[in-house]
């Protein structure tokens, strides 16, 4: 029995291998594969010719028995034809002598409903993909695009809790596949989609990047899991925005370099808001407590630096971010790499806060590790397109001038305003946040 925290598909160190019957031997096609699907996500596989993607999903569908590992669905290791799950395949694969509705009812026989259900969920399921009124035409009336709309509804006729696609628009031109495509989209943010969850094979990185929640990237001969990417941009995306494009330069870069380590792009969540406090103030504070001497209460600090609390705290919690000091029982304490940044002379006290900003600073080492994968400038309108995800546009404003203003101190990177862009600093002109 499947649980509310259980995932819809598990995939347990899988491996698949055929026999060369001329040789002998044997050629392995997935070596140790693992991977989870959850309810209310789409998942995309995306890897080069060889990376066994389609066989992956014949495995989950149950129609090919892995070498070694399984495959769990529903709670239920996948012992034969899955249930579960419905696939849509690249080739149309439609019963010529059979009618639209007739090629959409195949998908019920295993379910054994009566005519009179099944003929109203196929009728349903018609309407889904636009066939509505095509119902007695048979394939040789249609276009490719319409015979894949049938190859669809045929899928989501049966209601299954994981939808397969295999490459499902990669044998249409460029326009059909595009609106296909959209449409499919659609569905999924209307909450229309009739499954649970997708698995998404393709080789087309912004398609994937364009429906998907999260990419699986693969290896070649043999299939491996090389690491995944959280895809975490608005819906509906935007193919032209500046996310979307430096999104795809970042996979695109995976994907021609197979020794590139995969990393996240702007896709983690900036849950820790940066406290809008100078480099130089946090090490004024700094200073302060060292001269008075051990862990003092904040009300006595206030006192001493005839500061309100609304302009001490945020300067004390950058402090405290960067772990620099410590708050205990009400009373803040330096910590040794806050000694040791208060006492650095003006060359090495940047690239101390580099250090620490790059560990404990999210949005900075976010910023940093786009410009290094990008290996060129971003715009800020990519950084906060994503903080809009947590803040409002003027809070995510903020964040960024305080990201800037740290990094540039620290030497990690430097933003040209004029053209709203972020790079890294010339080599060697700069401090590079590492020892």
């Amino acid at each position: 029995m499947l649980t509310a925290t259980q995932p819809l598909l598990r995939i347990e160190s899988l491996t698949k291998t055929f026999p060369r019957p001329e040789s002998g031997g044997a050629f392995t096609v997935l070596e140790d594969v693992s991977l989870t699907i959850a309810a209310g996500e789409v998942v995309a596989l995306l890897g080069r010719s060889g990376s066994g993607k389609s066989t992956l999903l014949r495995i989950i569908s149950g129609l090919v028995k892995p070498t070694k590992g399984t495959v769990i669905s529903g709670g239920r290791a996948v012992e034969g034809p899955n249930r579960d799950v419905a696939m849509v395949f690249q080739s149309f694969a439609l019963l010529p002598w059979l009618t639209v509705v007739e090629n959409v009812e195949l998908g019920l026989e295993a379910q054994r409903l009566d005519g009179k259900e099944g003929r109203r969920r196929s009728h349903e399921a018609l309407r889904l993909v636009g066939l509505e009124g095509f119902e007695k035409a048979y394939p040789k009336e249609l276009s490719g695009g319409m015979q894949q709309r049938v190859g669809f509804a045929r899928a989501f006729v049966v209601r299954p809790r994981v939808l397969l696609l295999d490459e499902p628009f990669s044998s249409l031109d460029v326009l059909t596949a595009e609106n296909l495509r959209g449409e499919i989209g659609d569905l999924w943010e209307d909450r229309r989609f009739p499954a649970e969850s997708v698995l998404l094979v393709t080789h087309n990185i912004e398609e994937a990047i364009m429906l998907a929640d999260r990419i699986v990237v693969l290896s070649s001969n043999p299939g491996r899991v090389r690491g995944q990417i959280k895809v975490t941009l608005k819906r509906p995306r935007e193919r032209s925005s500046e996310a979307f494009r430096a999104m795809a330069d970042h996979v695109y870069t995976i994907m021609t370099n197979p020794e590139t380590t995969i990393t996240q792009l702007g896709l983690r969540t900036v849950t820790e808001p940066l406290p809008a406090a100078h480099p130089g103030a946090i090490s004024g504070l700094l200073e302060i407590l060292e001269e008075m001497g051990g862990p003092q209460d904040v009300a006595v600090i206030s006192d001493r630096l005839r500061m309100e609390a609304d302009d001490l705290l945020p300067i004390l919690d950058a402090a405290v971010l960067l772990g620099f000091a410590e708050v205990r029982h009400g009373d803040v304490a330096v910590t040794r790499k806050g000694h040791e940044f208060a006492q650095a002379d003006t060359e090495r006290a940047p690239d101390i806060f580099g250090r620490q900003a790059l560990e404990f600073a999210p949005l900075v080492q976010m910023i940093h590790e786009s410009l290094v994968v990008r290996e060129g400038p971003v715009k800020d309108e990519f950084f906060l397109d994503i903080l809009d995800e947590s803040y409002s546009e003027e809070e995510a404003r903020a964040q960024l001038d305080t990201a800037v203003y740290w990094g540039r101190y620290a030497g990690l990177y430097e933003y040209d305003s004029d053209e709203g862009e972020l790079r890294l600093p010339d080599e060697g002109t700069a401090a590079t946040g590492t020892e």
